[in-house]
């Protein structure tokens, strides 16, 4: 449970400015901590941290363990001698306030792996045995990650493997190696020795660099809001080395896979592609993969958002070959009892349950028995059917909010509060107006006040709502993809001591200041 009131923003480090096309760990991410400092905050959270694959999205990474290279700081690699200071001139045109992809992936992988290659041939003991105490602490999963990731990058270019029965997974590889027939896993490993050990140089060089802002933070008060999704990409080194744990034949074909029901945005519902777990081996082995999924992100942050809360109460399943979502069926899963044996091997769970969206009676009894806080996003709350009129026991309304609660004025799935706003039929915005008894000129910052304000024990503001944008710079737009999404970026000048006067002296107003050092 929420033991004090805390405020935050919510701010991925790909959105953090900085030279290098895409935000990182370094200077840039130093100042964002003493920005929410000034501001009186406690709480920066965070998006998924993996490795990004299809569509650029955190959501969809390539792994659930390793971290992402586009994060590492080239600067930091500089200072580490790992890079020269030639190697950081003559940069790509990236644009300032967005990341393109297209231009920053390349780019920075090549300069990554240069840096990997520069920290093998090196001398420095300390640096040699520091690498080595890792890979043998990690190697329960970079050893799979790191051929995994080195066999994407071999078989790239060949065409798929196809199938009648369902989706193939790796089915670009040959089949030996994707089913991890053992005869095969010892020649590729030994083929591609090199490149495996360039990979597991660079996830020691993101995880130093991690734990040195999380250093830095934790100095100055400020806690991470990590992030998980329920499910995990198909592509990815996850589904490959612990196939047993999801719902896939002996053949590397999906037999299912996840989605969402037909509701009233979809006739046909949604299907997402992700498989779904085999809870039934999961269990046999007492929930062992997701323990340390849940322990390594708390080695990372400070609390986990666990994204589609409601699939561990029960998921919607579908036949991996159907052509639509309505085929699907609800499925039980036994999220009280993983919970439970999370609890008891690991102890207090700070966990924030992502509960947004149709959620039934079992769901909010899950969420209560486990004393995970849940979500509200003020948007919801006044977003009715024009009808049927206002409904002010909306329990997305603060007015309405328990003390175990995070709010938001949005999500990285929402538009901005003034795209929001803007889009609005009138009755609604009237509405809102009477409900905080304003006009619209600060419309934005009256929400991040109603927030903050709220008996909510954290508050939580998406940056952008901070400096009032529109729709062009949300973070997301679900079921998109596009240059768009994941691309938002801001500028230097927006760390400014207006705004973080302002959010600090609401923090003081409304009690969410830091509690002071002893």
């Amino acid at each position: 449970m929420i033991r004090r009131r805390a405020a935050g923003i919510l701010l991925h480090p790909t959105s953090l400015s900085g030279p290098y096309g895409i935000g990182d760990l370094g200077r840039e991410a130093h100042r964002f901590v003493d920005f929410l400092n000034r501001c009186g905050m406690s709480l920066w959270q965070i998006l998924p941290l993996g490795p990004t694959g299809f569509g650029n999205s955190p959501y969809a990474a390539v792994s659930s363990f390793a971290g992402n290279p586009m994060l590492i700081s080239p600067d930091i690699l500089a200072e580490e001698g790992l890079l020269s200071h030639e190697d950081l001139h003559d940069l790509p045109d990236f644009p300032q306030d967005h990341v393109d992809y297209g231009i920053v992936v390349p780019w920075k992988t090549n300069l990554v792996r240069k840096a990997a290659a520069s920290f093998l041939s090196g001398n420095s003991e300390p640096d040699r045995q520091a690498f080595d105490n890792f890979c043998s602490h990690e190697s329960w999963w970079l050893d799979d990650f790191a051929l995994y990731s080195a066999l994407q990058d071999h078989f790239k270019n060949r065409s798929s493997r196809s199938s009648k029965k369902g989706p193939l997974i790796n089915s670009r590889w040959d089949r030996d190696i994707a089913l991890r027939e053992p005869e095969a896993l010892a020649r590729w490993s030994d083929k591609l020795r090199q490149d495996t050990e360039l990979k597991k140089v660079i996830q020691f060089l993101f995880y130093r660099q991690w734990r040195r802002l999380k250093s830095y933070a934790a100095e100055r008060g400020i806690r991470f809001i990590g992030d998980i999704p329920i499910f995990v990409a198909p592509d990815s080194s996850d589904v490959w080395a612990w196939r047993e744990y999801f719902q896939i034949d002996t053949d590397g074909r999906l037999t299912a896979q996840a989605g969402v029901p037909p509701d009233y945005f979809s006739a046909t519902g949604q299907l997402w592609g992700n498989p779904v777990y085999n809870w039934e081996a999961l269990g046999r082995d007492r929930y062992s993969w997701w323990i340390r999924r849940i322990e390594y992100t708390l080695n990372q942050v400070d609390w986990i958002r666990i994204d589609h809360f409601r699939g561990f109460e029960a998921y919607w399943s579908v036949p991996a070959d159907a052509e639509t979502a309505v085929e699907g069926a609800w499925i039980k899963a036994p999220g009280y009892e993983m919970f439970q044996e999370l609890k008891r091997r690991l102890g207090r769970l700070p966990i924030i349950a992502e509960d947004l969206g149709v959620i039934t009676p079992e769901v909010i009894k899950l969420r209560q028995s486990l004393e995970f806080p849940g979500m509200r996003v003020l948007q919801f709350g006044f977003e009715f059917d024009v009808q049927r009129g206002f409904n002010a026991a909306h329990h997305f309304l603060p007015h309405n909010y328990d003390f175990n609660t995070v709010v938001y004025t949005g999500t990285h799935d929402n538009d901005t509060t003034a795209g929001w706003y803007n889009s609005m039929d009138e009755r609604i915005r009237d509405i809102v107006r009477r409900y905080l008894a304003r006009n619209d000129h600060d419309i934005v910052w009256d929400f991040i006040r109603m927030a903050i304000s709220s008996a909510a024990g954290f508050a939580v503001i998406p940056f952008q709502d901070l400096l009032s944008l529109g729709t062009e710079f949300r973070m997301n737009t679900p079921s998109t993809v596009g240059p768009h999404n994941w691309a938002y970026r801001h500028r230097p000048q927006d760390l400014n001591d207006l705004i973080s006067a302002r959010l600090k002296e609401m923090n003081s107003l409304y009690n969410r200041l830091p509690e002071p050092e002893v």
